[in-house]
Parts: C-alpha cells; sequence; structure tokens
C-alpha cells in the first residue's frame, strides 16, 4: 500500500503539532492470544447501536424500560489480533471498541479528576473510516464525529468532557473498505502535566497460593511499562507453603530485576497482610500502594490506568479496579458498592444494577445501567490503590484479620473527606464467590464481629439501625438450620466485641486457632469428601401428601417460624434420626426454613468438596437461644457507650507505631 507526499506531510505536522501537548491517559489494548475468551471486554464486533429511551412517558404510570437495539455478536478472529495495541478489521467488516477495556470512562475523567477535555489518536493503515460516539447517563448513543482515512493516517478528535455529569463513555468504532483496515495503535489523551507519575508499592498478601503468586509475578515481568513507576513488588507470605520455596521461583525473581521483596510473617489475615503493605509503601517512600489477592490474574494495563488517574485526582483519592469471575471471564462481579447505612450491609449503588453481569450476553453499549456513573464507599482490596498521604492521615487497616477492613477503610477515609473510585477499565480476573459460602464455618466469627465493629465506628444512628436485630436473626436462623457451629462463631464475636477496642490487635493471630479447634467439636462443620462416609438416609415417615419441605410465605410466616422453633426446642429426636440422616441436601438447596424442618441431614458444601452431618440438639439449641439473646440485649445496651470507645481508640489501633510493634513481634523473615 502507497502513501502519498501529501499524506506523509499531514500525518508528520500533525504529530509535530501534537507533540509535548497532551499525555496518555489510556491506551487502546487487546487480549493475549492465549486469553480469547476475554475478547468480548476488549473489541465488539457487533454494531454500534445502544439504547433506545422512550420519547414520551405517562407521569401517573411507570415509564417504558428502554429497549435494546442490537444485531448478533460475530466471534473476534483470534488471527487479526497482531499485537496488545494492533488489530486488523478485515473488508467490509466494522468493529467497536465501545467496551469495557477499551472505552472511556468520560464521566469519571469529568467529577474526579482536574481534566476537562481529551483528545483520541488513532493511527491506521489502509482505507476505511474512524467512527466516533459518545454515551450519555442513561445509555442513550450518540454519534459525535466521522473520519475518513487512507494509507498510513493518524487521526485526533479533541472531545470535551462537560457533557458527562451523570455518566456516559466515549468510544470509537473502525470500518475497513474494500480491504483490511488495520488499526496500528489508539490512546486517550489529556492535557500534558508538569509533574512526574506518582511512585507506587504494588503489594500481594497471599497464604498457601503459590501458583497464582508465580503467575502474576510473569505477568507484571512481562509487563515492563506497567511496572515502570513500581518502585517496589512487595509479597507478604503468611502460609506454610512459602513462595521462596516453589518451582520456578529463581527465575521469576530474576526476571523482575530486583524489585520483588517478601516478607515471611505469621498469618495475621487480610487486613494484617496489607497492613503490612501500607506500612511498607510509607517507609519507603512510596506516593501510593496498590493493594491486591494472591487468586487472582491481573490485567496489567490496570496499573497504568489507576495510577494515571490518581495522579490527576482533584484530591487523594483511592482508586480502585473492578473484579471479574476467574472462571467465567466475561463475567463482572459488581461494578461498584455501597455500605447501607441502616443494615449496615453491603449494597449497590442503584436499583437497575445487577451483580454478576456478564458482558457476553449484553454488551456496554446495550447496557443502559453501566452507562451511569457509580459512586462508591469502597472498592475491595482485590485491586485497589491508595495514596500514602491518607494513610499517613487517617492510619492503616483496622486489626480485624478478615472480612470488612476494606469496606470499613473506606468509609474512614470519606469521613475525613478522601474519597473512593471504582474506575471502569481497570480489573483483575478473581475467584468467584459463587463457590463460596463464607457467611457459613470459620469465616462466621470475622463477619459478624468485624460488620458490628465497623457499625459501632461508622453507623449514622444511636443504636447502629439494624445491625443489631439483622444480627440477632441471623442466629436464629443457623441454630434452627442445626448450624451449631457457625452459631457458636457468631457468639464469640460478639462477646468479644463487648471486650472493647484493646481486645483486638491480641486476636489477630491467636482467634482462628481457637475457632478451627471449637469447628472440630461439631459434626456440622466437619466435613468428609465421600457420601459412604456417612450412614444412608432414612425417614421414619413419609413426607405429608409425597411432599417435602415447602417455603412458608410472608403471612404464614411468623406462626410457622413460633411453631417451628417450640418443636425444636421441646421435641426429642426420636426414631432412627438419631443415628442416621434423614436425607441428604445440595448445598444451593441449604435453606434455614427447609433445614428447620428435619432432625438430621447431610450437607454439601458450597466448593463441592464435601458434606457435613448437621444433627438437631435440642438442649443445645435451648441453650444457644439463651446466650444470643443476653449477648444482643447487652450490645443494645452498651451500643453508645461502645460506640464512644471504639470511635476514642481506633487511631490508635491503626497508627503506623502501633502496627510497627505488631510486625516486629510477628516478621519471620525477609527475603530480597
Amino acid at each position: 500500500m502507497t502513501t502519498t507526499a501529501s499524506q506523509k506531510k499531514t500525518a508528520a505536522s500533525a504529530t509535530e503539532e501534537s507533540a509535548g501537548n497532551w499525555d496518555t491517559l489510556q491506551r487502546v489494548i487487546l487480549p493475549n492470544a492465549s486469553q480469547m475468551d476475554t475478547a468480548p471486554l476488549y473489541m465488539d464486533m457487533g454494531t454500534a447501536t445502544g439504547i433506545q429511551l422512550p420519547t414520551i412517558g405517562d407521569g401517573d404510570k411507570k415509564q417504558a424500560k428502554p429497549r435494546t437495539i442490537s444485531s448478533p455478536t460475530k466471534e473476534a478472529h483470534v488471527e487479526d489480533f497482531l499485537s496488545r495495541h494492533s488489530t486488523s478489521v478485515r473488508s467490509g467488516e466494522r468493529v467497536s471498541f465501545g467496551t469495557y477495556f477499551n472505552a472511556f470512562p468520560a464521566s469519571y475523567w469529568r467529577r474526579w479528576t482536574t481534566v476537562d477535555k481529551v483528545r483520541l489518536q488513532v493511527r491506521t493503515q489502509g482505507a476505511g473510516s474512524v467512527i466516533v460516539y459518545k454515551s450519555n447517563a442513561r445509555g442513550s448513543l450518540q454519534r459525535v464525529d466521522t473520519r475518513r482515512v487512507e494509507g498510513i493516517s493518524e487521526s485526533h478528535f479533541e472531545l470535551s468532557l462537560a457533557p458527562f455529569g451523570d455518566g456516559g463513555w466515549y468510544w470509537f468504532d473502525l470500518l475497513a473498505g474494500t480491504e483490511p483496515l488495520i488499526m496500528l495503535d489508539a490512546e486517550w489523551q489529556g492535557p500534558a502535566v508538569e509533574s512526574a507519575p506518582g511512585s507506587v508499592t504494588l503489594q500481594i498478601t497471599t497464604l498457601n497460593k503459590t501458583d497464582f503468586c508465580l503467575n502474576n509475578l510473569r505477568l507484571l515481568a512481562d509487563s515492563a511499562e506497567a511496572l515502570a513507576h513500581v518502585q517496589e513488588i512487595l509479597i507478604v507470605d503468611q502460609g506454610t507453603q512459602k513462595l521462596s520455596g516453589a518451582q520456578g521461583f529463581a527465575g521469576v525473581k530474576e526476571s523482575l530485576a530486583g524489585k520483588l521483596r517478601i516478607i515471611n510473617q505469621s498469618n495475621l489475615g487480610g487486613s494484617g497482610g496489607f497492613a503490612r503493605g501500607m506500612f511498607e509503601a510509607v517507609e519507603n517512600g512510596s506516593d501510593y500502594v496498590l493493594l491486591m489477592d494472591d487468586d487472582i490474574v491481573v490485567e496489567p494495563e490496570s496499573i497504568i490506568r489507576l495510577l494515571t488517574f490518581a495522579d490527576r485526582c482533584k484530591t487523594p483519592t483511592l482508586v480502585g479496579g473492578h473484579m471479574f469471575d476467574l472462571y467465567n471471564r466475561t463475567v463482572l462481579h459488581t461494578f461498584g458498592e455501597v455500605v447501607n447505612p441502616y443494615r449496615f450491609q453491603p449494597a449497590l449503588p442503584s436499583e437497575d444494577m445487577i451483580l454478576g453481569h456478564d458482558f457476553l450476553s449484553s454488551n456496554l453499549r446495550q447496557t443502559s445501567w453501566l452507562h451511569r456513573r457509580c459512586d462508591v464507599d469502597y472498592n475491595g482490596w482485590w485491586m485497589c490503590l491508595i495514596p500514602t498521604k491518607v494513610i499517613r492521615d487517617i492510619g492503616l487497616s483496622l486489626p480485624l484479620f478478615i472480612k470488612w477492613d476494606d469496606a470499613e477503610y473506606g468509609l474512614r477515609a470519606k469521613e475525613h473527606g478522601y474519597p473512593t473510585v471504582s474506575l471502569p477499565g481497570s480489573a483483575v480476573w478473581h475467584v468467584s464467590w459463587i463457590d463460596k459460602d463464607d457467611l457459613v464455618g470459620w469465616q462466621a466469627y470475622f463477619h459478624s464481629r468485624n460488620r458490628v465493629v465497623a457499625a459501632l465506628l461508622h453507623s449514622p444512628y444511636e443504636f447502629g439501625g439494624e445491625v443489631v436485630k439483622s444480627s440477632q436473626s441471623g442466629d436464629v436462623k443457623h441454630m434452627v438450620s442445626m448450624q451449631y457451629a457457625t452459631a457458636q462463631g457468631r457468639q464469640w464475636a460478639l462477646e468479644d466485641v463487648l471486650k472493647g477496642p484493646d481486645a483486638l490487635p491480641d486476636l489477630l493471630s491467636t482467634k482462628l486457632p481457637k475457632i478451627r479447634e471449637m469447628m472440630s467439636a461439631h459434626s456440622d462443620a466437619v466435613f468428609r469428601p465421600d457420601p459412604e462416609d456417612f450412614p444412608a438416609p432414612k425417614m421414619d415417615k413419609p413426607p405429608r401428601r409425597g411432599h417435602g419441605p415447602s417455603q412458608p410465605s410472608r403471612i404464614t410466616l411468623l406462626p410457622w417460624a413460633a411453631k417451628t422453633i417450640v418443636r425444636q426446642l421441646v421435641k426429642p429426636v426420636t426414631g432412627t434420626s438419631a443415628d442416621r440422616p434423614q436425607t441428604t441436601v445440595a448445598h444451593q438447596d441449604n435453606r434455614w426454613w427447609r433445614m428447620a424442618q428435619y432432625d438430621s441431614a447431610v450437607v454439601s458444601n458450597a466448593e463441592g468438596t464435601g458434606a457435613s452431618w448437621y444433627r438437631r440438639d435440642p438442649k443445645r439449641l435451648r441453650k444457644m437461644l439463651a446466650d444470643s439473646a443476653r449477648l444482643h440485649a447487652a450490645l443494645l445496651k452498651e451500643w453508645p457507650a461502645l460506640s464512644m470507645k471504639y470511635k476514642a481508640a481506633v487511631n490508635d489501633m491503626t497508627s503506623i507505631e502501633s502496627w510497627r510493634k505488631t510486625f516486629e513481634q510477628h516478621t519471620q523473615n525477609e527475603i530480597k
């Protein structure tokens, strides 16, 4: 393909004109050839269609929902991906970069940064068209500009961020002519700034997940640009299977050219591991710490995007990435989270947002709620960039071991004027919650205790809103479900809360072994891998009219629950159910109202790796119900005073010096 002198001159003058005036904000990227199952997150083969909104509505009636206009999405051709930044569009075909990783989240840049305009630069080879689009907060698509290209071309589009107050994105499509059109590269740019990018300590907390850690270290080693401003990669290893002893570690360490450091310390949970990352980032003078989980696969470009965004924020801001399902890679866990202040539980910021959105089923342009800016209270620490200025001001993580540490920190930062942004286009793939049930088992203690601690610190309601009521309701559900180990852990949680904040640091390394020991004495928490490990199920009486347990309706719930609890409290376990299970129950059917109608059952776990034997015990139930009532009454009575104690202690518990003493006590060794 030939290039005319005038085209060369135009390209050269455009390059000269743009030099030094614009900085890269976000590069267009493409998946590796080995990860083609993620292609819909990078490039869309469908037509440039979007959401059709109703033009009229009746104020007395609910307006019609937006109607999606779509065309069948074609499979991307793996051979068309030429590199991480270049692709070929086949003759007569059209591709869109209105995708999760390549559309530009204009409303986030407008709201949180000093950037007020951007420029799209697209370099192409061949004949065709570059078509620029934008959307508004309702997801309505609008064409902005079209540029015909021939030969080797560099197209520039200067675009205002003014219309994006509540939401909206920019993106572009490529349309090939009679011959293939090659995108050489493309990027979104912002006005140049004089200051250099901040430095980052990238920290991963791990517990016996050496394969995941090695894989992510290899990804980072292969991404020199992502590591350009990473001062140090810090692995806080709290496991018994040490990363430094894993096969292949020496080669990975060498490939990172001296940037890797490992700290081996006692198991202080996620909060102890991440607090170590915060501590070390402050100590080594980094501008930011980037916290990441160990059981993830990172999109390395996300590191650049988080840093670029954070550097341009109007005020120091926590900037987090999203989480996709590691085993179903086009499924987004959540677009953002807040804490419901009355229930004090994680919640979605808007009613139309859904959990587990699959971009393969509905792409960005077809999903209206993805265009509304999502403002959050916190971001999960699977990937979250935190300015060390914030850490020096408000402290490190609370010593919570696991659960609620990220949410509490986001709320604490918000109260001090430091917002959190979950930035679209920045993400990791993480092991999904689908195959976990951490509200049952040993983690129930930490869920229950830390939720109450966070509410004592941050609830705007005098007695914590619905926290005490919902906690006691949860206890009852676990107890009538024969989940006595879980209920015992939850009661230990309240006992420790009532002891006050001074007890928390000492529990970091001591509580989990005690919980595991307690649970080993409860049959509902002892898992066996094979059905043959249990006696064969047998019912003394067949189910009434051939029907098994049924869920009570809202109308019948209260009398049914009262009758069921009375039966569980006073009726002894008789017949064969005292010695063998009545039935087997799959994990997805393990609901409190169903389990409450049995005396004995073998129940499988969420992971599908085993099952445990639930056995009704009226004597134990009577004692646990009484203990739960006593503890919740004490919590309600002491709430105002406890809240004041925890608030008064939070600065000391989270201070650098307090954590320094903990780390000195629990550090085993360091490897550089």
